[in-house]
């Protein structure tokens, strides 16, 4: 059984499910919408150039999950899915990971986008397991900061390396499908390193490395 492990927003999604979540907040007028629309799209555009300072951003964007009880957190969540992540679900990533999955590869997520966000996203995928930074919980409320290491550039390596000691996992002929530069450290890591819809960044790493470059859109 080989891991392939899929980077999830514009990766298996023609989309950013972080990005789109802030956007959610502003569209239901749970936060101010022209502060946080302005916030939000600096921090996107920090994660697209390689800058993100992912501390910074966590508590940004964890705070929101604070504001609400748990059971209003899954009812929104459940709207979001309908109205912002349903338009950007791919047919092609559901044709690979139905791939892999007859190949009878381990299929496994890992996203720097945190597991509130993502976690529903995955079970609808149909995925065998998660890795994403964790919002960190206390009596069952979310306390706006984080659990962890933060599942973003090195941290993905690293928060990987702990779950393949923790499951028994291997390596060998491993694949990682990403779109960002962020992750050159995991793609680096792999056997089968493949950039899907690349930023300009990745598309000139991958051709320097001879790494493939597929589209799922």
């Amino acid at each position: 059984m080989s891991l392939a492990i899929f980077d999830l927003d514009n990766t298996l999604l023609n989309g950013d499910s972080d990005h789109a979540w802030g956007e959610f907040l502003c569209d239901k007028g749970l936060v101010d919408a022209e502060q946080y629309r302005r916030a939000n799209d600096y921090f996107y555009q920090q994660y697209k150039a390689g800058t993100l300072d992912i501390y910074e951003f966590l508590e940004f964007a964890l705070k929101p999950l604070s504001e609400h009880e748990p059971e209003r957190l899954e009812e929104l969540h459940r709207e979001f899915m309908e109205t912002k992540v349903a338009p950007m679900m791919l047919d092609k990533a559901a044709t690979l990971l139905q791939k892999h999955r007859a190949q009878g590869d381990f299929l496994l997520i890992i996203t720097a986008t945190n597991r509130f966000v993502t976690a529903p996203i995955a079970t609808a995928l149909g995925v065998d397991a998660t890795l994403a930074t964790d919002p960190e919980q206390i009596d069952g409320r979310y306390t706006g900061k984080i659990a962890g290491t933060p599942c973003f550039q090195s941290g993905k390596v690293e928060r990987l390396q702990t779950w393949l000691e923790q499951t028994g996992h291997s390596m060998e002929n491993s694949y990682f499908y990403s779109d960002s530069i962020n992750d050159k450290p995991l793609m680096e890591l792999v056997d089968n390193p493949i950039a899907v819809d690349p930023d300009a960044l990745l598309e000139q790493t991958a051709k320097e490395r001879g790494w493939p470059i597929i589209s799922l859109r």
